[in-house]
This record gives C-alpha cells, structure tokens and sequence, in this order.
C-alpha cells in the first residue's frame, strides 16, 4: 500500500466533511488547523502536530451524526479516531488522540479555574464522557505513557476554537503527517 494513502484519506475526510458545522464557535478543519498550528509554534514534533490535526477525526468517522452529544451521546470519538490511527500512525499519534479526552476530565480534577474555562460544548460532553477525574482515575491516568503529550494536546484544543483565525492550510501540514506514519506492516 502507498504509505500515503492514510494521509490524502484523512484529508479527503476534512475537505469533505471538515467545513460542517458542530458544537464549537469554529467548524471540524477550523479547529484541527488551529490546534495543529499551536503544536507546530509550541512543539515542532511531528507526532504532536499529527495528533493536533487528527485528534477529532472520529467525528467525521463515526456514524451516530454531527450533534451527538447535543442528544445526550457520547460519540467516543476518541476511541474511533485512535482505532483508525494505529492502523496507519505511530503509537504515539494514536494513544495521544485515544487520550485527549481523558486528559480534559485529568485536567478538570486537578487545575483549578480549568473547568470554568472550557467551551459550552466540551462542558456538556464532559458530562457525557465522566466527568472530572477521581483520586484513583487520576493516578492511573499519570502512570500512562502518553499522558503528557495528551495534557498538550488538550490545552491546544482548548484554544483552537478562535472564529476567523489565521493558519497555514492543510497542505502545510501533510509533511508532518507523512512524517508521523508507521513503519509499513510486512
């Protein structure tokens, strides 16, 4: 298989169904493009831009529709778009979007003033997804080998929901993509 392919699907997936609205101010390519953006001027790390672009492919791969969680479902988005990542992405790039939810729900049990600062939309879907933290979901979550990477990515999200942003286009990012593929299975 051409190690692009999981590249132009990804995407194809953004040019296609990226523009839509959802429950944030911006829509679904807005929203990859700024948090991919913040990890390139805070990182440089490839893998870290990759998952910043990719981190909410799930919305656009699951089938439950754009307002899940305005219904009251949890669309495991994070699930969805980690399983397809591993297939085609490095460990990192996948657990670190696997995790990028649990990483809210870490950050609302432990940073004060955190949760007052999260968007309408990702304070409803926080209900849906657990709520903050316990004592014991906390430990475990810090012993996880890509936690820290999850917390950046979180805090990228977080910001990434500015109306009228100006970001380099999704082309900028497919080096980084390319760069942050999985060595071809045999």
């Amino acid at each position: 298989m051409n190690p692009e392919c999981p590249v132009t699907e990804a995407l194809r997936l953004y040019q296609e169904q990226g523009n839509k609205s959802y429950t944030e101010a911006v829509c679904q390519t807005d929203h990859a493009l700024q948090s991919a953006y913040l990890a390139e001027q805070e990182s440089g790390e490839a893998e870290l831009i990759a998952a910043a672009l990719l981190h909410d492919i799930g919305h656009m791969l699951q089938k439950l529709g754009e307002d899940a969680a305005l219904r009251g479902v949890d669309d495991k988005h994070e699930n969805i778009a980690a399983g397809w990542l591993k297939r085609h992405f490095t460990e990192r790039v996948a657990e670190t979007v696997r995790l990028h939810v649990d990483a809210k729900r870490y950050l609302c049990a432990v940073r004060p003033g955190y949760f007052e600062d999260l968007s309408e939309a990702s304070v409803r879907s926080l209900g849906l997804q657990g709520g903050p933290m316990s004592d014991a979901e906390i430990t475990a979550f810090e012993a996880l080998p890509h936690a820290q990477d999850a917390i950046k990515l979180r805090e990228w999200d977080d910001r990434a929901k500015i109306v009228g942003q100006d970001t380099p286009d999704m082309a900028h990012f497919r080096p980084y993509l390319e760069q942050a593929l999985s060595a071809p299975r045999a």
